[in-house]
């Protein structure tokens, strides 16, 4: 008997709402949390999470890091020649280990901003330069232009497409989100090492009761040491969620999708009103992204950005009609918005290590 893969199955839906993005920080045990908070048997867990990987219905399973707190990082809007679009969207996707997201986005109408189709995150490492790091990627795509977006403060992160799904617009938690900080924090080597070992994907094999034992031995370091620098590091807060990350830009054998759409939504505020105002934009359950980042004039002076993803567009336009609404509400003025809506796409995590930062830059320095 074949097992299940696809995401809408009864007993997938119940790991997955879970498993994508609720199993905060480090846990030595993470199959065994998805099993008690799902409430489905771990044997069962583990042979559906493994299968779904094998099938690509779930892309990647890593613990997460904070990344804000070990790097350098910024948004990235890129304005490129249309008949360069795509080769530089294939540079940044694959031979660019340190951009993230990688999006062709566009506006429904010509707008402040439109003309910036691509967009990425970038990360480098502490004491490199985001700037630097952008000249060398503008040198080699073509591009015209770029503008760096780091986020003053984070309010929302953490993508739960399947519990997401079926949210009426509006619904919210009943406190404003809280800012979090993206100041970075130092590491001695041997964190560097179980960091840099815990943070790579899990293989199909190692979707097992005890998942750890072999990221200890590439860290050089027992199980019990690898354990302990971990809880360490958990402490300091630069561990994000253990989570399986699903499919959502391409749809599965079957032909069935996560989501279809997304949105990055901006909004400008009164400056001194960003707290407050990425604070009620973040509380709503919608938002799988929220920062306070300025875009600068080209970009109407946005200091508020989020990110909805939704299986029908105009699902994702109800979303962000309510959020517009409930600022209008919150009396925080509104002088600029807009929705920049996501094309083709690649998600996979920024390297942050100083060594393969090294190692690319002596490759493409000279071209």
């Amino acid at each position: 008997m074949s097992i299940p893969i696809e995401h809408d199955d009864t007993t997938n839906t119940r790991i997955l709402s879970v498993s994508e993005d609720l199993v905060e920080g480090f846990q030595e045990q993470p199959f065994h949390v998805i099993a008690q908070r799902s409430g489905v048997p771990l044997e069962t867990v583990l042979e559906r999470i493994r299968a779904m990987l094998k099938a690509g219905v779930i892309r990647r399973v890593r613990q997460t890091l904070l990344a804000t707190k070990l790097a350098h990082g910024a948004l990235v809007a890129w304005k490129v020649a249309h008949e360069r679009l795509n080769e530089a969207f294939d540079f940044m996707s694959q031979k660019d280990p340190f951009s993230g997201h990688v999006v062709i986005r566009s506006t429904d109408e010509e707008v402040s901003g439109s003309g910036y189709r691509l967009w990425t995150t970038l990360k480098v490492p502490q004491g490199e330069s985001l700037q630097r790091h952008g000249e060398v990627l503008q040198n080699i795509v073509g591009a015209d232009k770029f503008l760096l977006m780091p986020a003053t403060g984070l309010f929302a992160l953490g993508v739960g497409h399947v519990r997401r799904r079926g949210l009426e617009p509006g619904a919210r938690i009943e406190e404003p989100a809280r800012m979090m900080t993206t100041a970075t924090v130092e590491l001695d080597e041997e964190e560097w090492r179980v960091l840099m070992a815990m943070k790579e994907e899990l293989q199909p094999d190692e979707i097992a009761e005890n998942p750890w034992d072999r990221r200890a031995e590439m860290a050089g370091v027992s199980l019990g040491r690898f354990i302990a620098v971990a809880r360490i590091l958990n402490s300091r807060k630069v561990i994000g969620r253990f989570s399986t990350f699903l499919e959502h830009a391409k749809p599965s054998k079957a032909g069935k999708r996560v989501t279809r759409f997304n949105g990055l939504f901006h909004w400008a505020v009164p400056p001194g009103r960003e707290i407050e105002a990425g604070g009620e934009v973040g509380r709503h359950h919608c938002m799988t992204h929220a920062y306070w980042r300025e875009g600068g004039a080209e970009f109407g002076n946005v200091n508020i950005m989020g990110v909805v993803h939704g299986s029908e567009r105009d699902t994702v336009l109800a979303h962000k009609a309510a959020i517009d609404d409930h600022l209008q509400e919150a009396g925080i003025p509104v002088s600029y918005t807009n929705v920049f809506w996501g094309g083709r796409s690649e998600i996979k995590p920024s390297e942050i290590s100083p060594q393969v930062y090294r190692d690319w830059h002596a490759k493409h320095r000279k071209r």
